[in-house]
């Protein structure tokens, strides 16, 4: 490990106890070159959520990019903050409860429609519209079918 201070990659490990449940190391360190004691944190990369895109890169899950594509969903609409985050909230705990660390994003993408479907219908056709790349408006008037089909 490289000394954040001087560069030295001449260090010890002081101190090490598990953290976060056992899921995590954390280990004190010291440099050797300049004395200075810092922390480190050591976990598994696969304790975390990946999301497997289109393409087939995997990626860790990012919180903020789903708050972004729900937010921009749900805006000029009489959808509130705290809704946006209990969208984000309930679909990144179905995801955490899961026993794959890996999921696609038509997997996201299906939990987030299926609650901005119940919370806003234009919030939840926006999103469905990026979400399934539509190309034309006769996708948009498919969706409203369906939408109006079910109500009935």
């Amino acid at each position: 490990m490289r000394c954040p201070n001087c560069g030295d990659t001449d260090t010890e490990v002081v101190d090490s106890r598990p953290t976060d449940g056992g899921q995590a190391v954390r280990r004190r360190r010291e440099c050797r070159g300049c004395s200075l004691r810092f922390t480190t944190y050591e976990r598994l990369e696969w304790q975390t959520l990946q999301v497997r895109k289109r393409d087939g890169a995997v990626e860790p899950f990012d919180r903020d990019k789903l708050l972004d594509g729900v937010r921009r969903a749900t805006e000029k609409r009489p959808v509130s903050e705290d809704e946006v985050h209990r969208v984000v909230d309930e679909v990144e705990a179905e995801l955490q409860d899961r026993e794959d660390q890996v999921v696609d994003t038509e997997e996201i993408g299906e939990l987030v429609t299926d609650r901005l479907r119940e919370l806003d219908e234009v919030a939840y056709l926006r999103f469905v519209s990026v979400y399934r790349e539509f190309t034309d408006a006769s996708q948009f008037a498919e969706e409203i079918e369906e939408m109006e089909g079910e109500a009935e």
